[in-house]
């Protein structure tokens, strides 16, 4: 189903929003990495919210998920002080992991390899 234009205006404030308060609350740098948020999709009720979180050259991914998941109440009544004007109710945020940065990583090594085997192969003809 396509998303309606309610839903990308809700979505786009809150990802804007977001990152923000990562930034503000000191949680855009954990575990010796980057913390971003990719993505935001919302439900066609607008009451719950699946935040995309881009990890960058974090240690460990899991622990900080789980950090964010942890400290995600003070997200959430930061987010509900800045939007309470723009919607009725304050979405319930379910953070996931984004992972397409690490698809794109393993198809670039893939066509890398690729690459290499066919010209090696062509070497030995």
């Amino acid at each position: 189903m396509e998303e309606g234009k309610r839903q990308r205006q809700v979505a786009s404030v809150l990802q804007e929003n977001l990152n923000d308060i990562f930034r503000r609350l000191g949680m855009s740098m954990l575990d010796g990495g980057m913390v971003s948020i990719s993505s935001v999709k919302i439900t066609p009720d607008l009451l719950e919210a699946r935040i995309y979180i881009s990890l960058f050259k974090v240690a460990d991914e899991n622990a900080t998920m789980k950090k964010i998941e942890d400290r995600a109440w003070e997200v959430k009544k930061e987010l509900a002080e800045r939007i309470k004007h723009q919607v009725r109710r304050i979405p319930v945020l379910h953070f996931f992991k984004d992972d397409t940065l690490d698809n794109v990583f393993k198809m670039e090594e893939l066509l890398n390899k690729i690459k290499k085997e066919d010209k090696d192969q062509g070497n030995e003809d």
